[in-house]
């Protein structure tokens, strides 16, 4: 199989700057018809905005911020005047960095002038130069109906004008004024100079490939020149609204193995290549050129595979909890320690997701269900969840999978509109017989249940939960899953150090319900013992939230999907890996998957 490295070492450069498909650069057009395309990011404090999500108002409207920046503290008064007259018109207000400068210095900026106006920080500055800017303290009004620049310039009165214009449901007759102030310098390159065969194919094989191949989960292949051509324009729309590569955590938090970001490099570069027309140069495609295993399974044909019993799952109906207990007959008898496992659905489009508990041989259910805090000692072996990938145990780590276990599964189907069967299948990879595990790993869910649940207001657009553990001695923080169904809209992990320092740990700034993920940090963090890890998210219970089952409800806790839960699952390991000895004569109870639903 190919591998790629992917180079971030070369920049193209050019005299001028030349700017992106429907771009403006130093030849700019004006025109007030000009469509820029769908977008989001991420604010300074780190929450995510997509201009579609805002399509029930009449305008975004923008003023151009840079640190430090003059024209930025000149035009701030008027502009929030301007805001407080018209945001309950159908007018949105907000700044956006078109340097993508610093987020901590964005926010010191931000504090200085007085405001609680969110900065959108464009790092890539794709977005800016699509949607034009050419200096700090202009202003920007942006239909997120259209997708179109309706005025960009200076913001004087014809900036003023615009807006009473659209408040009323008007047109604008001004659209462009030109601004006086300091220069948005973007990075110079030619974009005519990015190499498919050796920028972009690699970038895709990267970062897309693995899914989008024949037989892989996504819906069509990207395995060659002419299959990324052709689909350039949906490329450019999913890296621009940030929905592709799926379950991207905010970059600017901590370093993960799978942040599932493109760097910021890389996606200008495919973005210009897309902008030049997706030409092919060279005398290879590397991407047709890519081998894929033989096997369907993540890491070659299991040591152990346990085969779910066939469910059939009707056209139509709500369908109740099936709960399966497989017996587990290891190869010779023998006990083994688990190094990873797989969970093959027979049929995804009807399996919801499913949990799983592993019981010693004579052991039972101890009544804690499934969501228990799992015993390290024993195997860990992946639930499905919708979204994760394969799970693989950190070097030297494992539990032990005894031969005569029992292994409960619980299996959440919904329906479809058709008949199926659903056979499932779940790939476990051992150890070597002479290689065993020394260290273990603890999982742990700050999560609300029924008793301390409060009910989600109907049309509310962003309500706040909250829950959290400690960390009863020194650990090692290794990853975080978070768990909501269709109304989750973001969930953050911060550590609360017994001194009272705040560390935050991950932000997965724009939840998916459907690509749950454990993100692992590259490398662990130490923390003492009495830390609180407190995971806060919110729900948008609102209209606008186009997943939410029904906005005119209050929302209870519930396991289905049009209910709602709330999972912060944290996984550590305790610096002191004695506590996890376990002699002969003591029972083990019952590893209970704390997995999200």
């Amino acid at each position: 199989m190919i591998r790629w490295l992917q180079n971030k070492g070369k920049t193209a450069t050019c005299a001028a700057l030349t700017a992106l498909t429907l771009v403006v650069g130093t030849g700019a057009s004006h025109a007030a018809d000009e469509r820029v395309g769908d977008f989001s990011l991420l604010d300074h404090e780190g929450y995510f905005h997509h201009m579609a999500w805002y399509d029930n108002n009449k305008a975004i409207v923008f003023l151009v911020q840079g640190n430090g920046a003059q024209e930025t503290r000149n035009a701030l008064a008027s502009f929030s005047e301007l805001k407080e007259r018209y945001e309950d018109q159908g007018l949105v207000f907000m700044m956006i960095n078109p340097l993508g400068e610093d987020r901590a210095a964005v926010a010191a900026d931000v504090a200085a002038m007085g405001t609680d106006i969110p900065v959108l920080i464009d790092d890539v500055q794709t977005v800016s130069e699509s949607i034009g800017i050419e200096s700090l303290g202009e202003a920007v009004v942006f239909d997120p109906k259209s997708f179109r620049v309706v005025y960009r310039g200076a913001p004087g009165q014809e900036f003023t004008d615009a807006l009473a214009s659209i408040a009323a449901g008007e047109s604008v007759t001004t659209a462009y004024v030109a601004a006086q102030g300091t220069q948005v310098q973007y990075r110079e390159r030619d974009i005519t100079a990015v190499s498919y065969e050796k920028d972009v194919a690699p970038i895709i094989a990267e970062n897309c490939a693995s899914c989008h191949r024949e037989g892989g989960i996504a819906p069509f292949a990207l395995d060659s020149h002419a299959m990324v051509q052709g689909w350039s324009p949906m490329i450019r729309e999913v890296m621009m609204t940030k929905r592709m590569p799926p379950g991207q955590i905010d970059p600017h938090i901590n370093e993960f193995k799978n942040s599932y970001v493109v760097p910021f490099d890389d996606q200008r570069k495919v973005l210009d290549w897309i902008a030049a027309g997706s030409q092919k140069d060279g005398n290879t495609d590397p991407l047709a050129m890519i081998e894929w295993p033989p096997t369907e399974w993540a890491f070659g044909e299991p040591d152990y595979i346990i085969e779910v019993a066939e469910q059939a799952i009707p056209a139509t109906g709500v369908l109740d909890y099936r709960y399966e207990f497989i017996p587990i007959n290891l190869p010779d008898g023998k006990d083994r320690y688990v190094k990873a496992s797989q969970y093959m659905p027979g049929d995804r489009t009807v399996l919801h997701h499913t949990l799983n508990a592993l019981f010693a041989p004579g052991e039972r259910p101890s009544g804690s269900g499934f969501v228990g805090t799992p015993d390290p000692n024993l195997a860990y072996i992946t639930p499905y969840i919708p979204g994760a990938a394969p799970y693989v145990e950190e070097p030297n780590t494992g539990g032990l999978l005894k031969d005569g276990s029992t292994i409960a599964i619980q299996l959440h189907y919904t329906t479809t509109g058709r008949e199926t069967t659903d056979a499932s299948r779940i790939g476990v990879w051992f150890y070597d017989e002479d290689e065993i595990p020394e260290e273990r790993m603890t999982g742990e869910c700050a999560c609300i249940f029924t008793p301390t649940w409060t009910t989600i207001p109907a049309y509310d657009p962003n309500f706040e939960m909250a829950a959290q553990i400690e960390i009863p001695a020194d650990a090692y923080l290794h990853s975080f899953l978070p768990h909501m169904h269709f109304r989750g809209k973001y969930m953050r992990f911060d550590a609360h150090l017994p001194d009272g320092t705040v560390k935050p740990l991950i932000n997965v700034a724009n939840y998916n319900y459907n690509w749950q993920m454990e993100y692992k940090l590259e490398e662990p963090m130490l923390v003492p013992a009495g830390t609180r890890v407190v995971a806060t998210g919110a729900f948008d219970n609102s209209e606008q939230n186009k997943a939410n089952p029904d906005a005119s409800r209050d929302v209870p806790w519930g396991d289905q999907s049009w209910d709602e839960m709330f999972f912060g699952q944290v996984y550590y390991k305790l610096v002191d890996q004695s506590v996890y000895a376990v002699t002969e004569d003591e029972s083990v109870d019952s590893n209970l998957v704390s997995a999200a639903q």
